[in-house]
């Protein structure tokens, strides 16, 4: 190892030596900020229903602080709960509660729902309900007692202790209560509990008409086969409907939603009132969204709200937000005016006003001050590499910075509105958590973290911002080998996605992003990674700029990032390495076949290689349909282009791959084959689109071996 003047001078103190010299192992630049070297967090943080005090997660149990004289108090210890439990019910660690005030809680363990309650200074568990050992997607309704879920693909209620099937019919073509249209626009569960507990709306989805398509587990031998459903681009969808189960009458009513049955049902949102659901149906094509409200009693359509359209797409990704104690008035996210913004809408005189304008989009709404008429969230107002916390009034629309310190800020409200809990990290804060007390804006610190990184050799890292060919700035790091020699000529690993819904470059911790990154930089390589167009937090045009053509522009984009780095002179311009995962698989190999002169080493893992073979939801939404757009869909084809290759490409994909499937990767090594073309190839069985856990260790020195088998030479 080089040892440079400075540190020659301090050779005699150990300590010193070691905090400038340490280096990162594999284990810890994949795992070691979820491990060893984690920032110190609160962990389950939640606040008191009464907004004056906050409880946080320990090993051993709840503790609760008074927000106004910092005393903490034990809410609640394991060993208070293992004293009223049964020998075989015993808790080894202490579970997750979920407190419904500060006196009274449950928990859910081994399908089990246990309800703890405090007399006097004693807490008493009483056994509440057992689900089924399969259930999945378990609900609790409002009521704090029964339970709505699924097992297999029939939905199911369990109140006071008696099993009600809500449906009989699922199959494996008939899917209940379960997340639809492979959970995008931001779909995350298919059960939605009515406020007064008196329905529960479903959905339903006939899959049928879509091919089944192989999943093999490798794991048993012989191995097995599991079909999944997978509607890929051009082909068939399935069909959604909404259904309305009544508890009291035990009667499902479906929402009589017309139009294509291959339309997508969204944002699925109760009226506070329970009388009845608005629903946004999307068409295929993705380009017309209808807000529709229905009745829950009979399913009729009642009136449209509101409808949104684009010459591309519209893409809805929350649900309605009514204001506090109405039935009238809610919140509309909308990308309308080019970027997310609130907007005010009234059931009967419809849109009221836009709360929030400007080129900078609202990522987060935390909730309300009833009492002060205001309204909480987080958007990138400052910049788009960092968040900030604010607040504007719905009737003057004042807007306030609530927060301080530049960074990645996120927020949990007090139910009251009157604390928000504010924690950050930037480049050089591990992490800060304050609580803003709303009133007066005083600001209380509750933590500061160490760095847990100090004791580490670091590398300098530089933030950049480029210019896109139609001058669009674009925002990027490099980070430079931790003994970094101006005189010498390094090579570089570009790390990219460059897609929709991602954004790597953002003022955070730690300051490479990744650490990874910096292990590399240990080994000598200088290291790059910059958000093109198509990433998000930027806008619709900044996203859109991509439509219909995936690949083209991104990669227009990453090469103005190369023509930087080939511009240092400690760069060697013939030792150029891409890597990345998903559309960043798309994108490393896509430069290795369209500029096979740029890059001589390329790592791309899960893969997109041909988008007829991706999901429909996804792919027509940024290409339209293999119909509309076939030019579009051929140019963005690599089977086609494999003889192209003249570097070292490495492909690696999950046996288990749901979400890019394995045959992505397995036609492109057949047009290898065809074409006589050699390429390296690595598959991790067990594993789904990403490889986690310890295994990623594995993965991430494959790839660091590659790189250092054929770039670094």
């Amino acid at each position: 190892m080089k040892i440079s003047k400075l540190s020659f001078l301090f050779l005699f103190s150990g300590s010193f030596l070691f905090a400038q010299t340490q280096k990162f192992t594999i284990a810890e630049a994949v795992n070691g900020l979820r491990s060893n070297l984690a920032v110190k967090n609160i962990s389950q943080f939640s606040w008191a229903d009464d907004g004056k005090s906050f409880y946080e997660g320990t090993k051993n149990g709840y503790l609760m602080t008074d927000v106004s004289t910092n005393k903490v108090d034990t809410l609640v210890s394991l060993h208070q709960l293992n004293t009223t439990l049964s020998l075989d019910k015993k808790l080894k660690s202490f579970p997750r509660i979920t407190f419904v005030n500060k006196n009274k809680g449950y928990f859910t363990q081994n399908s089990q729902n246990f309800w703890i309650e405090r007399s006097g200074k004693e807490w008493k568990i009483k056994e509440g309900l057992t689900l089924d050992k399969e259930a999945e997607n378990s609900q609790m309704l409002n009521d704090h007692q029964d339970f709505v879920y699924t097992v297999g693909n029939n939905l199911y209620l369990n109140k006071n202790g008696k099993v009600v099937a809500i449906t009989t019919d699922g199959t494996k073509d008939i899917v209940n209560g379960k997340a639809v249209h492979q959970q995008e626009f931001g779909i995350d569960k298919g059960i939605f509990i009515s406020p007064d507990n008196s329905k529960i709306a479903f959905y339903r989805m006939d899959q049928s008409m879509v091919k089944d398509y192989p999943i093999i587990d490798w794991s048993v031998v012989p191995a097995v086969n599991k079909n999944i459903k997978y509607p890929m681009a051009g082909t068939p969808s399935h069909h959604v409907t909404l259904g309305v189960y009544d508890i009291k009458t035990n009667k499902t009513t479906f929402l009589n939603i017309e139009g294509d049955p291959e339309q997508y049902l969204t944002v699925v949102t109760w009226n506070p009132d329970s009388k009845s659901v608005f629903v946004g149906v999307l068409n295929r094509d993705q380009n017309d969204l209808k807000m529709n409200q229905y009745n829950a009693s009979t399913g009729s359509f009642m009136k449209m709200l509101f409808e949104e359209k684009s010459d591309k797409y519209v893409e809805p990704q929350q649900p309605l937000l009514f204001f506090p104690n109405s039935t009238t008035d809610f919140i509309w996210q909308s990308q309308r005016t080019g970027y997310n913004h609130l907007f005010h809408y009234n059931i009967d005189k419809g849109l009221v006003a836009q709360l929030t304008k400007g080129d900078w989009l609202v990522t987060d709404i935390l909730g309300f001050n009833e009492k002060k008429k205001e309204i909480f969230y987080v958007s990138t107002q400052e910049s788009p590499m960092e968040r900030h916390l604010y607040k504007v009034d719905w009737t003057n629309f004042k807007t306030q910075r609530l927060d301080q310190g530049a960074g990645m800020h996120s927020g949990v409200l007090s139910k009251d509105g009157n604390h928000l809990y504010d924690t950050y990290s930037n480049a050089t804060t591990p992490r800060t958590i304050n609580l803003i007390n709303m009133n007066t804006l005083k600001v209380k610190n509750v933590l500061t973290s160490e760095n847990p990184l100090k004791s580490y050799q670091r590398p300098e890292i530089k933030n950049l911002t480029l210019k896109a060919d139609d001058g669009t700035p674009l925002y990027g790091k490099i980070i430079l080998p931790t003994d970094f020699d101006a005189n010498r000529k390094y090579p570089v690993i570009v790390y990219l996605y460059n897609g929709p819904h991602a954004q790597l470059v953002t003022d955070s911790f730690p300051a490479s992003g990744n650490l990874w990154y910096e292990f590399m930089a240990q080994k000598g390589y200088v290291v790059f990674t910059m958000d093109g167009r198509g990433s998000s937090n930027r806008g619709l045009k900044f996203e859109q700029a991509i439509f219909r053509n995936a690949g083209e522009t991104e990669m227009k984009d990453q090469l103005q990032g190369v023509a930087y780095l080939k511009s240092l002179p400690y760069v060697d311009g013939n030792r150029l390495g891409i890597h990345g995962w998903s559309y960043g698989g798309f994108m490393t190999t896509s430069f290795m076949l369209k500029n096979p002169e740029v890059f001589k080493v390329g790592v791309a893992g899960g893969p997109v290689i041909d988008w007829n073979m991706y999901e429909i939801m996804y792919t027509e939404r940024y290409m339209d349909s293999p119909q509309k757009n076939p030019e579009g869909y051929k140019q963005a084809n690599l089977l086609d282009k494999v003889q192209n290759l003249k570097g070292h490409l490495l492909m690696i994909h999950g046996a288990q791959d749901n979400v890019v499937v394995w045959q992505h990767s397995m036609n492109f090594l057949k047009a290898a084959v065809d074409h006589g073309v050699q390429m390296d190839y690595f598959v991790y069985p067990g594993h789904e689109h990403n490889v986690l856990g310890k295994d990623r260790v594995h993965l991430m020195q494959k790839v660091t071996d590659y790189f250092d088998e054929y770039l670094k030479k």
